[in-house]
């Protein structure tokens, strides 16, 4: 999956040509535990790189999601409402939260690739 990249906030941008899906990572899951809630933006709103796009409550805490890029808000996965638990099941896929038309693709020379977000997250334990 080279086409993915990652923040130190555990959320992941998968690239869908010029649009970018946003969701949390594995590990980001893993620490909220149980996920009961998630909130989504309306699509239309405009989000700056490192600004909230995303709420996710879980049974031990909420937590914004931040958008790894700026954009306009294209799409949501409205299937959260009912099931925020495929948070948890399926994070890197099912799971995501949004999708971002990026303003500016050079955003994402500033995430991390796979291997970086790997050593990351070892280096948190």
């Amino acid at each position: 999956m080279a086409d993915v990249r990652y923040t130190k906030d555990h959320e992941y941008v998968r690239l869908e040509g010029d649009v970018a899906v946003v969701g949390i990572t594995d590990y980001a899951q893993s620490q909220l535990g149980d996920v009961v809630f998630v909130d989504l933006p309306a699509v239309g709103k405009k989000v700056a790189k490192g600004g909230e796009a995303a709420v996710v409550e879980s049974v031990k805490a909420a937590s914004e999601v931040y958008a790894p890029v700026s954009g306009e808000i294209v799409a949501v996965n409205d299937a959260l409402s009912d099931a925020p638990a495929t948070v948890n099941e399926d994070a890197a896929g099912a799971g995501w939260f949004v999708k971002i038309r990026m303003a500016d693709k050079g955003e994402l020379g500033a995430l991390m690739d796979q291997a970086a977000y790997d050593a990351y997250v070892a280096g948190l334990g």
